[in-house]
């Protein structure tokens, strides 16, 4: 049932939150040691209900509001630069190389069905989902007016500790990768061909974990701009997800084909989420659901 307030009344409150505001922005301004709160008048009060919505802010000179697009902005930059240096020093940007995966499914899919396949998914697709996936900084420049609340905190909080632990993945593969190459060149015996140790140990593909987990946290942006839960950014990180499910599943299945004893490993070791037995091969050969 929704409770309908006469203008008279809803005035007389919002004049009256307004004026707690306002009296939090003089005591700051007359209290404050800084030039850039005293002078410049660059800060916010502001009244907010139990959800940590505003519902007053104070009269000043609140630059900072419009920060949090840019906080997002930066966060999205680093990951993009994360990922053009490990696919720069994996050689990725030389003349004829490309993604291992790209070539053992030219050769399933023959030269007619793949280009058929760059034209409809691999090129026009990928640049979608990323413009999905990141889709929730629009939503936060619409709602750009809003400080800062908890979920914007849990969201920079928990980006930053996934980005880090996933370039901490790179780097441990990037480091296996060297020494096994290496150890061929040299004629040296490679005693395990695929990486097990580190974070590999707790699953398969810390990377990609970290990875899908970067974006769901991210959506927290949107949820804090708009206060709904659900919403159309969301749709990216459906189609991250199955992307990645499927990006794993083809790459498991060329690393079983190289290395049989890989079929140890996946019933060892979970495929995405640590700490449990989902995605681990079963000896019937099936996915745990």
């Amino acid at each position: 049932m929704t409770r309908t307030i006469d203008p008279i009344t809803f005035e007389v409150v919002r004049n009256a939150l307004s004026s707690i505001a306002d009296e939090m922005a003089l005591v700051v301004m007359r209290s404050a040691y800084s030039p850039v709160v005293r002078d410049s008048m660059d800060y916010s009060t502001a009244v907010c209900d139990r959800h940590g919505q505003v519902v007053a802010q104070g009269l000043t000179l609140a630059v900072q509001l419009g920060s949090f697009p840019d906080i997002m902005t930066v966060l999205v930059l680093a990951w993009g630069a994360r990922l053009t240096f490990n696919f720069g020093r994996k050689g990725g940007f030389r003349p004829g190389n490309e993604d291992y995966r790209w070539k053992v499914m030219r050769e399933r899919l023959g030269p007619v069905r793949f280009q058929i396949l760059n034209f409809v998914f691999i090129a026009p697709g990928q640049l979608l989902i990323v413009w999905l996936f990141t889709s929730p900084i629009h939503q936060a420049w619409t709602g750009r007016g809003q400080p800062l609340n908890y979920l914007d905190i849990i969201a920079i909080t928990l980006f930053v500790i996934l980005f880090v632990i996933e370039a901490a993945a790179d780097e441990q593969m990037w480091r296996f990768q060297q020494e096994k190459k290496r150890r061929i060149k040299t004629g040296e015996p490679v005693l395990q061909p695929f990486i097990t140790s580190g974070l590999f140990r707790f699953c398969r593909h810390p990377a990609y974990t970290c990875e899908m987990g970067m974006w769901y946290v991210f959506y927290l942006f949107a949820v804090a701009a708009t206060g709904q839960w659900v919403h159309w950014t969301g749709l990216g990180l459906i189609a991250l997800t199955l992307v990645f499910f499927g990006s794993t599943r083809l790459a498991e299945t060329i690393s079983l084909s190289r290395y049989p004893s890989y079929r140890d490993y996946q019933t060892s070791t979970p495929r995405l989420i640590p700490f449990t037995r989902l995605g681990c091969i079963e000896k019937d050969n099936r996915y745990r659901s």
